[in-house]
């Protein structure tokens, strides 16, 4: 792979982090200005905020409500979410496979060998169900080659970890891997024998840092706070 293209690969991320994450990031954010729209607890929740802060003011009742909702699940969720568009955008654009089952293909930067490949988001997203799912759509490719007289060998049908580290896998990749024998490419050994560039998992990474700069999102989140707080019933979870 040439400089140009891991540059193209690079921007296709830059765009479909701001144009995909940071988009709902910001418009979920904005829904919490309103305590119709969390789930409050008026017990624990002038704990948490004194906890947080050190002190109980509706400021710190509103950061101890929105901070959990912005900064936690839901935006891991949606990042989960979006991850076949993220194939399909960044992936499967410049790496996609026609075989069924198979997300993308590519020669492998490190052995020259051509790679059938599922592609996971992170260490601990497939489930019971997946490893099976997996090992069908591997044993399809390979009778699809021989019934096309392509030679697709065991050990070029892998699943590759967008990002992780060896050993964060969780306990269903394990057995993909030490009773089906598939490879599994982690984090940035993935990312080396896609592009050639051993770097290009960190590089990937600062990309995404510096769009996230992109979205202001330290206003939004004072300015939703603000208003929050100036609500009367966040006044009365404060003691005002």
């Amino acid at each position: 792979m040439t400089k140009a293209e891991r540059k193209r690969i690079l921007e296709q991320v830059k765009e479909w982090f701001r144009t995909v994450i940071i988009t709902n990031h910001l418009k979920n954010t904005k829904k919490l200005n309103k305590p119709s729209k969390l789930d409050i607890n008026p017990f624990l929740t002038p704990y948490l905020a004194t906890y947080l802060t050190g002190e109980l003011t509706p400021e710190s009742v509103a950061k101890a409500l929105i901070y959990p909702r912005v900064l936690g699940a839901s935006i891991n969720t949606s990042f989960g979410m979006n991850m076949q568009k993220f194939i399909s955008d960044v992936l499967k654009n410049s790496f996609g496979s026609m075989v069924s089952g198979i997300d993308i293909e590519f020669v492998d930067a490190l052995d020259g060998r051509r790679k059938y490949c599922q592609v996971k988001l992170g260490p601990n997203t497939i489930n019971k169900d997946d490893v099976e799912t997996i090992h069908n759509h591997f044993k399809a490719a390979r009778n699809l080659g021989r019934t096309n007289n392509v030679k697709v060998a065991h050990g070029d049908l892998v699943v590759a970890i967008l990002y992780g580290e060896p050993g964060q896998e969780r306990g269903h990749y394990k057995r993909l891997r030490d009773e089906y024998d598939y490879p599994l490419f982690i984090g940035q050994e993935f990312w080396h024998r896609l592009t050639g560039d051993e770097n290009f998992y960190m590089e990937l990474r600062q990309a995404i840092a510096e769009v996230a700069i992109e979205a202001r999102g330290v206003t939004l989140l004072g300015e939703t706070i603000q208003q929050l707080a100036a609500t009367p019933d966040i006044k009365q979870l404060a003691g005002q």
